[in-house]
């Protein structure tokens, strides 16, 4: 110890140091990323600060075992040590949360103070100094920017989406699936060879404007990364832990992909959305299927139910329904086989969930979530009369009152974009909390009207049972006079 900072290359070493009993701060850092920079130089700063305490540094792309242990999605990462637990984590630029949670576990610089940036002089030059007060500005200010993901260009976000929807199964990779360039890519492709999928590739090796345009694209900073119809299923630790626990076939199965022993099965080609009555039913069951499908205006075929879906694209689709208030009804395909192959059949859609509004096939969890991110799942719902035209303030009132504990703020809990949304998630992690988010920045129509549905001109603002809260300050405030996890309880 002792001013110094480690870098690692094993989760072997990490553990090693966490055993012992330290404190210990480890530091997930990438080259290409400025604020993770300039980070790290506060990082050897406060190593030299905390003498007592151990730093670990890991570059997050190059360790990928050690990042996808820690679930690490976006640098800079920190992972805070105590006793030989986690106590606490840390993402994004925010130098006095840094330098405060690396107090709190190591001891202040000068005992009852907190350890701020501007308590930082000691080690710390004035170069050091003048870009921490810069990041802290950035992460304090209103400026609708993310000082850790910046955004993509159009023309690379683009040409990764036609990537990834290029095939079923697409993997990024480093080499090719016959020269794999790293173990865990090599790992990967091993899996997808035994479940027998086809699958498309790209070599990130081969162009680094798209190697790192993807870390911010899917918010993942490792390699390889696994899609399966669009959406991200993870790296290679996931992938594998999927694998094994046979959660990835259901996974293919789910989303109507053959494997190759399945496609040579088939009589006929992809099973596509439309109805088509086919013959092959009787007419007992085929009249079964409809009275199903026109049970009720919205109906959901899904694995499970509704409180307790049994995979995760029913779930996902539920989520979507509760979050846009959709009254629903749904039939559990897994409690009669009949219905499960039968109403394949009936709609040429091999896979569940399946959707039906009016009658009409609207598709899989994928096929929704697209058209929810869209606005066109609310819009064919206020067409097909489902739901009444809202208001801005009826839509307010419906995301205020979906969560309990509600947060609207800039970014998410996971990459906020602020320092005062970072603060405000991080008092209410701190107190076992949990809440629903609405990030203000993806919708100006919210933003605006919150403000004057409110009368609070500033974010984050924090609800509970529906009622104003308040801002950053009241937040902090109640946290600081214990008070919060009380005012949120009653």
């Amino acid at each position: 110890m002792g001013g110094s900072v480690k870098d690692v290359k094993s989760k072997g070493e990490v553990d090693a140091v966490v055993a012992g009993g330290s404190p210990v701060i480890l530091h997930f850092w990438a080259s290409w990323c400025e604020a993770s920079k300039h980070m790290d130089q506060l990082f050897t700063h406060l190593s030299t600060d905390f003498p007592k305490a151990h730093f670990l540094r890991v570059e997050a792309e190059e360790q990928p075992e050690i990042s996808e242990a820690y679930s690490v999605s976006a640098v800079p990462f920190f992972v805070f040590f105590k006793d030989g637990k986690t106590f606490d984590t840390l993402e994004g630029a925010d130098p006095s949360s840094l330098a405060n949670k690396v107090a709190k576990i190591a001891g202040s610089i000068n005992p009852g103070e907190a350890a701020s940036p501007a308590s930082l002089g000691m080690a710390a030059g004035s170069a050091v100094l003048e870009a921490v007060k810069e990041l802290a500005k950035e992460n304090d200010s209103s400026k609708e920017k993310n000082v850790v993901q910046p955004g993509l260009s159009g023309p690379l976000r683009k040409r990764l989406q036609q990537l990834v929807d290029s095939h079923p199964v697409f993997l990024f990779m480093k080499g090719t699936p016959e020269e794999p360039k790293c173990k865990f890519s090599t790992k990967v492709v091993d899996v997808l060879n035994e479940e027998k999928v086809k699958f498309g590739s790209f070599d990130v090796m081969s162009d680094s404007e798209l190697r790192e345009g993807l870390k911010k694209f899917s918010n993942w900073a490792t390699f390889p990364q696994l899609y399966c119809k669009g959406e991200l299923l993870g790296g290679c630790d996931i992938a594998v832990a999927m694998h094994e626990n046979g959660g990835l076939p259901e996974v293919f199965k789910d989303q109507g992909i053959d494997t190759t022993d399945e496609a040579k099965e088939k009589e006929s080609g992809d099973a596509k959305g439309g109805i088509s009555k086919s013959t092959n039913l009787s007419s007992a069951l085929s009249s079964r299927v409809e009275s199903l499908i026109n049970f009720n205006a919205v109906m959901l075929f899904m694995k499970g139910k509704p409180d307790e879906p049994k995979c995760g694209f029913s779930r996902k689709v539920v989520e979507i329904f509760q979050q846009e208030s959709v009254p629903f009804d749904s039939f559990d395909i897994l409690t009669d086989e009949e219905v499960r192959q039968g109403l394949k059949v009936y709609s040429n859609w091999s896979s569940y969930p399946q959707l039906y509004i009016k009658g009409d096939l609207i598709g899989g969890s994928d096929i929704v979530l697209e058209m929810q991110k869209s606005g066109e799942l609310q819009k064919t719902l206020r067409e097909k009369g489902i739901i009444p035209a809202e208001t801005i303030q009826d839509r307010l009132k419906r995301l205020i009152a979906s969560s309990p504990v509600m947060l609207f703020m800039k970014g998410t809990p996971d990459v906020p974009r602020c320092g005062f949304s970072s603060r405000v998630v991080d008092a209410l992690r701190q107190e076992g909390l949990s809440f629903g988010f609405f990030d203000i920045l993806s919708d100006d129509d919210v933003r605006q009207g919150l403000k004057v549905y409110s009368n609070w001109p500033t974010f984050p603002q924090l609800y509970y049972k529906s009622e104003l809260i308040g801002g950053h300050d009241i937040v902090m405030e109640l946290k600081n006079n214990g008070e919060l996890k009380s005012t949120l309880s009653e």
